[in-house]
């Protein structure tokens, strides 16, 4: 199995070594030229979210990306990956990729002294460490977007599709789970 990792900018290490720790190979997106070959899933890593949507628009990626998601290219969004995939941002007009029909807030729990790490129930795999960094958090959610952790009354993690957008980053903790369940989802044709 293959996994692209968009490597534009942001915390894209630290998936590839999750994944290939998991005995999976991972290709870096750098460039329009890299979205030529076969990967079984796309990671989008944490980061800045408007450079990310910057950088995709100026390298050519964005329509490519876009067309491989609707038409059910497995994702795993991370922070400013969940960003991305957002059909519409609280109080901000800016929209990326588009896919998934939520509303997300960035910086919802403050800059970064708003960092926080907590334990709570993700559906289906039972209870995770996740670390949050300058995080968003998911406003709504319309119908078909499946809920898959709350925290404080937030939710930060949906799967919609073949699409699993977190608010936190599963990368930077020892468990494994999240990235085995989108691997999962990855081998399923």
């Amino acid at each position: 199995m293959k996994i692209a990792v968009l490597a534009v900018q942001g915390a894209f290490i630290e998936h590839e070594r999750k994944l290939e720790a998991l005995g999976v190979s991972c290709v870096e997106l750098r460039k329009a030229e890299d979205l030529n070959q076969s990967y079984d899933g796309l990671v989008l890593p944490g980061g800045e979210s408007t450079v990310q949507g910057k950088l995709l628009r100026e390298l050519g990626m964005f329509d490519t990306i876009r067309k491989q998601i609707q038409e059910g290219l497995p994702v795993l969004a991370t922070c400013a990956g969940m960003i991305l995939l957002a059909d519409s941002l609280e109080g901000d007009a800016t929209v990326h990729l588009q896919t998934v029909p939520m509303v997300v807030k960035r910086n919802a729990y403050g800059r970064q002294l708003g960092s926080f790490h907590t334990e709570a129930e993700f559906k289906g795999i039972g209870e995770i460490p996740m670390t949050f960094i300058r995080a968003p958090y998911v406003s709504e959610v319309s119908d078909g977007v499946e809920v898959l952790a709350v925290v404080e009354d937030r939710v930060v993690a949906v799967r919609y599709g073949k699409q699993i957008a977190l608010a936190f980053h599963p990368e930077l903790d020892e468990d494994q789970r999240v990235h085995e369940e989108f691997l999962r989802m990855c081998g399923e044709k």
